[in-house]
């Protein structure tokens, strides 16, 4: 049996206007990785964050390594050994990779100067660990790739010398094979005698890495159990506390009228290579691909952000070439980013403000602006899409991520645009909220609206696709339709993978 290292016995938590933790209990083994799960706004972040050192309970006791603790802060989490990779990088990209690791803890020399050198070894050995030579410890970070990034993040947290290590969705913005290379390290470190705790949506990844399961709903812990004692639907059930009986439910719709179709286009840099694709009203269309294939870049040539280097783009037959999102947005075109923080919202305005950004001048063609109708507006979008908000006049940066993700929907929705593109809709979030998003997409393709969806989960593209454009480097390698022998996992994978020499015309 291995030893507990952590134990959180009845931990209450609560802020204003909420019980974000209700008697929870949780505990952690040397050489274990416990997987923490549930809904967006279940208390996960939360949990950790009072592990973590960045909130004190309420009511409950910490003990860690046979000891009760009370941390001031993360920095006294850190002294006793417990550090943390989170999903959204702490590091500073003009700086080195050295510096970043040994930031604000400096090595000196006798001369009181910084000793650049040891710090150089140091990350060195800690790089090597990681079976990460090749990452040059004095590059600067934003010359690396977000992989590369990531295993900087778990370095600078082991060389804190670290007895547990909380994972907080590691994966969200990995390619499959930087995630198997993660989850190498992962073993390596539970070899090590590491307790890892591992906050993740992601349900395929739990068996390659798991010994226990906690789940959490509504503040309250359901059950903790083995990885082996539970299939994914009742761990689903748990989450959400309802049976689900399927996941991606699609509304058969007539797809006739064309909405959009691109005739041989191309970016000007080289990333997007002729391609044709067709996205006919009342259709969602999927995107897949691997991470580097095209498939943002074809949305942000789409939507104005890139350049067009070659080829058209039609809309409704008329040919178009949007120079902005803006012009894009006036053409009737949405994009529902990937990356919500940065291009889907203004994260320190309220869910009010964000909601009518795009519609503002729609709603009010004339000077005057009711902030009533505001209100009113966003509430109505609240209730619709149950953003789980205390008030709408709440900033976004204080709404979980999968709130957040509804409100970028909900912008688009009071714009109401003829054709919208998903880029990743459902990173980072839980799988009700991913139900949630899957219904409102289906409703949307059932009330006309031509979709377009790009995810790099291919379960989510076959269940939610009428038909999907494979992509590889930069080209368009096939078209699958439903109900089509080729429309699988397995037969789009591997074209996704191995390419059929790119840039090949998929029919109209």
């Amino acid at each position: 049996m291995q030893k507990t290292i952590l134990a959180a016995q009845h931990i209450t938590k609560i802020f204003p206007g909420m019980k974000a933790l209700d008697d929870v209990d949780f505990d952690l083994r040397e050489g274990e990785v416990h997987i923490l799960v549930g809904e967006n706004g279940a208390g996960k972040s939360t949990l950790a964050k009072i592990i973590l050192g960045a909130y004190e309970a309420d009511e409950g006791t910490l003990t860690f390594a046979g000891e009760e603790v009370k941390f001031g802060g993360t920095k006294d989490a850190l002294q006793k050994g417990i550090a943390a990779v989170y999903q959204e990088f702490t590091l500073i990209p003009h700086i080195s990779v050295a510096q970043n690791i040994f930031l604000n803890r400096e090595y000196r020399t006798k001369l009181d100067l910084i000793d650049h050198r040891r710090m150089e070894a140091e990350s060195r050995e800690l790089m090597k660990s990681l079976n990460c030579e090749y990452i040059d410890v004095k590059s600067h970070v934003k010359k690396l790739s977000v992989a590369q990034q990531q295993m900087v993040e778990i370095a600078k947290a082991l060389s804190f010398k670290p007895r547990i290590i909380v994972f907080d969705e590691p994966t969200a913005t990995l390619s499959e094979r930087e995630v198997e290379s993660l989850f190498v390290q992962i073993h390596k470190l539970k070899a090590e005698g590491i307790g890892i705790i591992y906050v993740s949506h992601r349900m395929q990844e739990f068996p390659l890495i798991g010994d226990r399961i906690t789940v959490l709903r509504d503040g309250i812990k359901i059950k903790t159990v083995g990885i082996d004692e539970c299939d994914n639907e009742e761990l689903v059930n748990m989450m959400v506390g309802r049976d689900v009986s399927q996941v991606y439910v699609r509304t058969k719709n007539q797809h006739e009228e064309i909405a959009l179709h691109t005739e041989k286009l191309c970016d000007q840099k080289g990333k997007v290579k002729g391609i044709n694709i067709t996205v006919r009203q009342g259709e969602i269309v999927g995107i897949a691909g691997l991470v580097g294939a095209g498939r943002t870049e074809t949305a942000e040539l789409l939507y104005g952000i890139r350049a067009v280097g070659s080829g058209k783009i039609f809309v409704k037959g008329e040919e178009i070439t949007p120079r902005s999102p803006i012009q894009a947005t006036r053409l009737g075109i949405g994009l529902v980013s990937e990356n919500r923080k940065q291009q889907g919202l203004a994260l320190d305005e309220s869910v009010a403000m964000n909601t009518i950004a795009v519609s503002l001048k729609k709603i009010f063609p004339k000077v005057f602006i009711s902030k009533k109708k505001i209100k009113e507006i966003a509430l109505a979008y609240k209730k619709q899409l149950r953003i789980a908000t205390t008030s709408v006049n709440k900033a976004c940066k204080y709404l979980s991520g999968g709130n957040q993700q509804k409100v970028v929907l909900a912008k688009w929705l009071s714009f109401d645009p003829d054709i919208l593109i998903f880029d990743e809709p459902t990173r980072g979030i839980d799988v009700a909220a991913k139900m949630e998003i899957y219904g409102l997409m289906d409703k949307l393709a059932a009330g006309g609206k031509a979709i377009i969806m790009i995810s790099s989960e291919l379960p989510e593209v076959i269940g939610m696709s009428d038909r999907i454009y494979i992509m590889h480097e930069g080209g368009i390698v096939g078209e699958v339709k439903r109900g089509t022998a080729e429309f699988n996992s397995e037969k789009i994978g591997t074209r996704m993978m191995l390419g059929t020499g790119g840039g090949v015309d998929a029919e109209r």
